[in-house]
């Protein structure tokens, strides 16, 4: 028998043996795992949530707010556009609010509702389940069809269909691989580079290439192995659960001890071993050994019980959504104290980065001495040398006006008090502030700049120390 029998013929013909491991054996050897189509209430929904999200996920390079798109990236140029914010390089440091804001959200709902992030909305899951496994199926067939093609000879129908998935599947890698650098390169100029010669924008050719064959290799081979090898958030559930964290799981009283067959004899539980839960499930793994690291909380164990029991005209449940205190048929609380204490820390965290967020500024302007001496001392004044660096960090044309705070015998002289800069221009304005020497001290020099072109007016004012000989004179 050739290997590739060997390698799935186990699966199609002994699902018992199959339903005893995961996709991971003891040695760290591989399981290919392929997983029958399950339908059921869960399966429509999280249909409905991968469709919704990759249409977003497609649509927002598209969608245009204040004539930018909603979400770019432009890290060559330093300048990403976030749903009508405009940020650059100087705004950097709040992308130290946005992970870790990111992060204790997934932290937070994983004590909430466990790895319903992993089954419903990670990028690998979306992906693999709303567009790569459909292709497969579609063309492929069942899970017995294409196991039996995988363990027989090779023949023409065997190539044909084999050659047909693996083609869509390079289109699926090209088309997930133009979108996500659509996020980093705009629209226009990305058709501009696709009608192009690849020597011409080698750089982002050469990222395409390289994110279709990532893309590539991950959907059609490596699957699950990211999820249980490469991705860490699962092996931190051992932290993150309680016995309240809602989870997908199996409910061993009401199913043990497992009998085969319809009519259910007395003193035996719900479950008739049928294994339809292992065989669906995409990591390989027998939800009835309990919470495992490999579970992803895709729900297709769940729909896949519920029909076994629609058929035996037993209730539905036996694999369902609950805690683990509920499926020990114990009292389940949803807010407890680690809820409450995470929930603290959120809205703390959520005020600290609103603050932080209020005091970025549309432009950037500093006042800055220029090199030399410090001071000039000619015809009885006392003259100090500064320039205004000026950004603008909107992201339309803006008009800056000039002006000095009131101060005491302290005269500002610049070339122009009005500056108009595009969408992420800036200029040095230079500008000298003059004193009678006779009156001259040092103290601090504060100018206003305002911003007085787009939706909005906003003035920040900038300060240095402005130099003098002590005494008056020199």
């Amino acid at each position: 028998m050739s290997e590739p029998a060997r390698k799935h013929l186990p699966l199609l013909e002994d699902d018992a043996r199959y339903a005893r491991r995961s996709s991971l054996r003891k040695d760290g050897s591989r399981v290919k795992v392929v997983p029958a189509d399950v339908r059921g209430r869960f399966q429509t929904a999280r249909k409905a949530v991968f469709a919704l999200l990759i249409v977003v996920w497609a649509a927002l390079p598209w969608i245009q707010i204040g004539g930018h798109p909603s979400v770019q990236l432009d890290v060559a140029a330093r300048r990403f556009y976030l749903f009508g914010k405009v940020f650059n390089a100087q705004d950097t440091w709040l992308v130290f609010f946005l992970l870790t804001g990111a992060v204790f959200a997934l932290l937070y709902v994983t004590a909430l509702a466990g790895r319903v992030w992993c089954g419903w909305a990670c990028p690998q899951t979306v992906f693999l389940e709303g567009i790569f496994r459909p292709i497969e199926r579609l063309i492929g067939g069942t899970r017995e069809k294409r196991l039996r093609r995988a363990a027989g000879p090779w023949n023409a129908e065997r190539v044909l269909r084999g050659g047909a998935i693996r083609l869509f599947w390079l289109v699926a890698a090209l088309f997930v691989a133009h979108v996500f650098l659509g996020y980093f390169v705009s629209l226009p100029r990305l058709f501009v580079m696709v009608r192009e010669k690849p020597s011409e924008n080698y750089e982002p050719f050469l990222w395409m290439v390289a994110l279709t064959v990532l893309f590539y290799i991950d959907f059609s081979w490596f699957r699950e192995q990211l999820c249980l090898v490469v991705c860490p958030y699962g092996r931190m559930q051992s932290v993150l659960f309680d016995s309240d964290t809602l989870v997908v799981g199996y409910d061993e009283t009401r199913g043990e001890p497992r009998a085969k067959g319809k009519a259910k004899a007395e003193g035996k539980g719900d479950c008739v071993d049928c294994n339809r839960c292992v065989v669906v499930c995409p990591t390989g793994i027998d939800i009835r050994n309990g919470i495992q690291v490999d579970c992803i909380a895709c729900t297709q164990c769940i729909d896949a019980c519920d029909a076994i029991m629609d058929k035996l005209e037993r209730p539905r449940g036996l694999i369902r959504y609950d805690s683990l205190a509920g499926l020990q048929h114990k009292p389940k609380r949803i807010l407890r104290p680690r809820i409450y204490f995470y929930t603290a820390l959120m809205c703390v965290g959520a005020a600290v980065a609103t603050f932080a967020f209020s005091k970025r500024t549309s432009f950037e302007a500093n006042l800055l001495r220029l090199p030399g001496a410090p001071y000039v001392v000619e015809d009885g004044k006392v003259r100090n040398s500064f320039e205004i660096h000026l950004v603008n960090k909107r992201g339309e044309t803006t008009t800056f006006v000039i002006e000095p705070v009131e101060s005491p015998n302290v005269e500002l002289v610049t070339p122009t008090s009005r500056v108009e800069l595009g969408s992420f221009e800036s200029r040095r304005i230079p500008i000298f502030a003059v004193q009678p020497q006779a009156h001259a001290a040092s103290k601090m020099l504060t100018v206003r700049i305002r911003a007085v072109g787009g939706p909005e007016e906003v003035a920040r004012e900038v300060k240095a120390l402005l130099l003098a000989p002590s005494g008056g004179h020199t």
